[in-house]
């Protein structure tokens, strides 16, 4: 069994690769910006994913490779989109792609990874590739499907924690769910123990999501990657702010409703006086119990994966890795 180290390192090398050619191919500011979204690093954690679920399985997981780059190569191409929309000027300590060079280009490069996800996995050798693809295309949606519940949040001030959470499913934790599922399908695994996987990352990608809603708000900026208080300047509805406007009482809420509805403001002032505002509610403590119920739950289904104990160690230091996070 790799450890987690391992695997990122495995994949690294494998995404090296591709960079070069990618910085290769013509026209340059079609994939130029592509090997430049990809060399950016980052903790690989959903490729990872899938290379620690086919090894539960199988030693060889060179198997599960072009499934690990095609998660990898989606989810960056989530997040160039995801930067537009957002008008985020960083990434990873880094220039967005639409910063470094134009939206258009942003778009565009985004749109042709979203077609090399699948030129990649089509790589694949095994005989669930039929499976892998249906998931593959079936998560891709409920992501689109989740950045639009996010945006149309935006302009409503009535979403309910249910909706919430169902937002960040589809939005987050579905890609985490599918690379775990991926990964076993691409080792022929048990279909019982690939479906328990899913719904592992399922909860495991609901605690991700939670806590990254924390760290935009109470994270070391620089260990983050981007500013701090991205959220709170925009207006997401994240878990934080959707609790303190339901524990709120009629003065702390007027406060938060009138940051909200202000349309010039002193970005600083307004995550500082938001934050004073959680604090005093105690939505940081409130927010890290329920990122543990959901860390919980997950563990539950650990706990009925039916392989050797050993095998499954990686994954649960896995789990433990995501859920210490700090950034």
């Amino acid at each position: 069994m790799h450890t987690i180290q391992e695997l990122q390192k495995f994949i690294s090398d494998e995404i090296e690769k591709e960079v070069i050619l990618l910085n290769e191919s013509k026209p340059i500011n079609l994939y130029g910006p592509i090997g430049y979204t990809l060399a950016m690093g980052g903790k690989r954690l959903r490729p990872v994913m899938v290379l620690l679920a086919c090894n539960l399985f199988t030693d060889k997981i060179e198997r599960a490779f072009p499934a690990a780059l095609a998660i990898e190569v989606f989810h960056n191409f989530t997040l160039l989109h995801d930067d537009i929309m957002d008008q985020a000027d960083m990434r990873r300590n880094s220039l967005a792609v639409h910063k470094k060079y134009n939206e258009n280009i942003a778009i565009l490069s985004g749109d042709a990874m979203s077609i090399m996800a699948y030129k990649y996995l089509e790589k694949s050798e095994t005989e669930n590739l039929g499976k892998m693809i249906r998931l593959f295309s079936d998560t891709a949606l409920e992501v689109c499907e989740g950045q639009q519940f996010d945006m149309d949040f935006e302009t409503r001030l009535n979403v309910s924690i249910p909706e919430y959470l169902n937002m960040i499913r589809l939005k987050t934790a579905v890609l985490l769910a599918c690379s775990l599922k991926m990964g076993a399908l691409a080792a022929n695994a048990p279909e019982r123990i690939s479906d328990l996987l899913y719904v592992f990352g399922l909860d495991l990608g609901i605690a991700f999501q939670l806590r990254d809603d924390l760290l935009d708000v109470f994270a070391d900026q620089v260990k983050f990657g981007k500013k701090i208080g991205g959220d709170i300047i925009s207006n997401k509805k994240t878990f934080l702010l959707l609790k303190a406007l339901e524990l709120s009482d009629d003065l702390t809420k007027k406060e938060l409703l009138e940051w909200i509805e202000k349309k010039e403001f002193d970005h600083q002032e307004k995550i500082e006086a938001v934050k004073k505002i959680y604090i005093k509610l105690n939505i940081k403590e409130i927010t890290e119990k329920n990122i543990d119920n959901f860390y919980q739950s997950a563990l539950n289904v650990w706990e009925e994966i039916e392989v050797p104990g050993e095998t499954k160690t990686e994954l649960l230091l896995l789990a433990k890795m995501i859920m210490s996070r700090d950034h």
